[in-house]
């Protein structure tokens, strides 16, 4: 199916682009607020957001939260290398060459047409060192040399639910491959009542990352609602106090666990094996009302 775009607004305004892709039928459709921002929705899920105009701009709760970890994972302006798992929108690439120039990045998206439609409508800025690479998220993160990243972030959905191969130990195994000694891992994680893999999440990270944290919408990790959490691991100290601050100043405030309330949050959870991994649950329809 080719693309199709609805007709002009008045003035010349920004019209939505519609086009078939591997995961479904893409629409980016612009932001009446932003002149120059776009949200990505595949089958009328929202992916991910992004202002051409300001990529350091998140407009999205949990990129925010990733954009912390960012923020943080090294000193301010710093450049790192950092591997994204599932692109999106490029969003969070964007956000890293904009607050870290000369940052060397590489992006695993495996829905080649999304790509293509992404760089096309939205181009990358052409002095960003961001590779994009069209494969299997696990696939190409063994590409990636030994100790390379300094950041790993995982943000792969295969429609609304995260793959069971990216679930594992042995998917984390190959992270802190890849990942430089004392490096970050985060993860967008989605999950509602009763938070089953939610948990098993954290306890697989905790069953590889000597450090933890979760972050969240309160209503989430209650159990109260569906929703995102991002979860932060590394084997040296986690920034728990600035993520803290971060978090609750958010626009949506968001809350940290980690130490002993995050061992407590498991609940006896027990770390996932690829034998034993499945796709984490599908959200209620009316998530995206």
């Amino acid at each position: 199916m080719g693309k199709s775009r609805n007709p002009r607004r008045g003035g010349g305004a920004a019209e939505a682009v519609v086009e078939a892709v591997d995961g479904g039928l893409a629409e980016l459709i612009p932001d009446r607020d932003r002149a120059r921002a776009w949200t990505l929705l595949i089958d009328g899920a929202p992916q991910s957001h992004v202002d051409l105009a300001d990529p350091a701009y998140l407009s999205f709760e949990y990129q925010r939260r990733l954009g912390h970890v960012i923020d943080l994972v090294a000193p301010p302006g710093k450049p790192v290398h950092a591997v994204h798992l599932g692109g999106g929108a490029l969003t969070l690439a964007r956000y890293v060459a904009a607050t870290r120039p000369r940052s060397t990045q590489q992006v695993v998206e495996r829905d080649a047409p999304l790509v293509q439609l992404v760089r096309r409508e939205l181009p990358l800025d052409p002095n960003a060192r961001i590779r994009v690479r069209s494969a299997d998220a696990r696939e190409g993160l063994a590409k990636v040399p030994d100790g390379w990243a300094d950041l790993v972030i995982a943000d792969v959905f295969s429609g609304t639910r995260t793959p069971a191969h990216l679930t594992s130990t042995e998917f984390l195994d190959e992270v802190r491959r890849a990942l430089k000694p004392g490096g970050s891992y985060a993860a967008n994680l989605a999950d509602g009542p009763p938070l089953a893999h939610l948990r098993g999440q954290v306890a697989t990270a905790a069953a590889r990352f000597a450090e933890l944290a979760l972050v969240a919408d309160p209503t989430v990790l209650r159990g109260k609602r569906f929703g995102n959490a991002v979860l932060v691991a590394c084997d040296q100290p986690l920034p728990v106090a600035e993520l803290t601050r971060r978090a609750a100043s958010d626009p949506h405030p968001a809350r940290v666990e980690h130490g002993s309330a995050l061992r407590d949050f498991t609940g006896g959870a027990v770390a996932v094996t690829d034998a034993a991994a499945v796709a984490s649950p599908a959200p209620p329809p009316s998530v995206f009302r």
